[in-house]
């Protein structure tokens, strides 16, 4: 049996995810957990649907749902991941599929080979966001688009858990240290993960360093689904989506 040493070790490259894999799909099921079915599901194919993309690339696409909602609009779609785990379940949900294991720092594809690239809430889970982000401009296309759904930096600001009661007993949301980037631990239904908190900045900086035009971007509300979990959504900007294109002359700036 292995240390309990040599577990946290493995914990601590994985990110938590690939021990956390069972707990993840049971979680996520087959219609995503609330954020994904109720607030970001809608918008994200609304920049999607009819819009002549051909061949995608899904990075951190984990259990493959949103794949196979790309794959269900007539979208060529690779989905990449580096848990074992969540790529032999998409396989088995998908046997067609093409999933592979990968990392969104090294991606194992040629220069412009995608014209739609999607970062479907995986930004947080990435320790090397500068390569990853650089990497996924590089396999797209001219005029590619690189979409982002991605919790807010508010929201990875927050300080135990983020609500917690006021003076009166109502509960407040609260976030802390919002300049300093870092990595914590989250865990809730069995499930025990590394996420990063950056501030807005440091991703809007990355992006427009690699010479991105900014197209679309919005904070989306719940449309449906549990009311009190609505609220909830309501009261705190939990996400965000961003449109890039890269530009037909394209180049990285300094």
């Amino acid at each position: 049996m292995p240390s309990s040493e040599s577990l946290e070790t493995k914990s601590n490259i994985s990110g938590g995810w690939a021990e956390s894999a069972e707990a993840w799909i049971a979680e996520i099921g087959d219609r995503g957990d609330y954020g994904r079915e109720f607030v970001l599901d809608v918008p994200m194919m609304a920049r999607i649907k009819d819009r002549g993309y051909t061949n995608a690339l899904d990075v951190g696409c984990g259990e493959g749902r949103f794949c196979r909602m790309l794959q269900a609009c007539g979208i060529r779609t690779v989905g990449i991941d580096p848990t074992e785990p969540l790529i032999q379940h998409a396989r088995l949900q998908d046997p067609q599929g093409d999933y592979r294991i990968g990392r969104a720092e090294a991606l194992d594809f040629p220069d412009g080979y995608f014209d739609l690239v999607i970062s479907y809430l995986s930004l947080i889970d990435i320790p090397d966001i500068g390569r990853a982000i650089s990497e996924m401009v590089r396999v797209l296309t001219p005029k590619g688009t690189l979409l982002i759904a991605n919790l807010t930096s508010f929201t990875t600001a927050n300080t135990g858990g983020g609500w917690r009661p006021d003076g009166d007993g109502e509960p407040r949301f609260s976030i802390d240290y919002y300049l300093q980037e870092r990595a914590e631990w989250l865990s809730w239904s069995g499930i025990r993960v590394q996420n990063w908190h950056r501030p807005l900045s440091a991703y809007l900086s990355l992006l427009l360093k690699q010479g991105l035009e900014l197209r679309h971007f919005a904070e989306p509300e719940p449309q449906g689904g549990d009311p009190a979990k609505a609220e909830l959504y309501l009261r705190v900007p939990y996400f965000l989506i961003m449109e890039w294109r890269k530009p037909d002359t394209w180049r990285v700036r300094n």
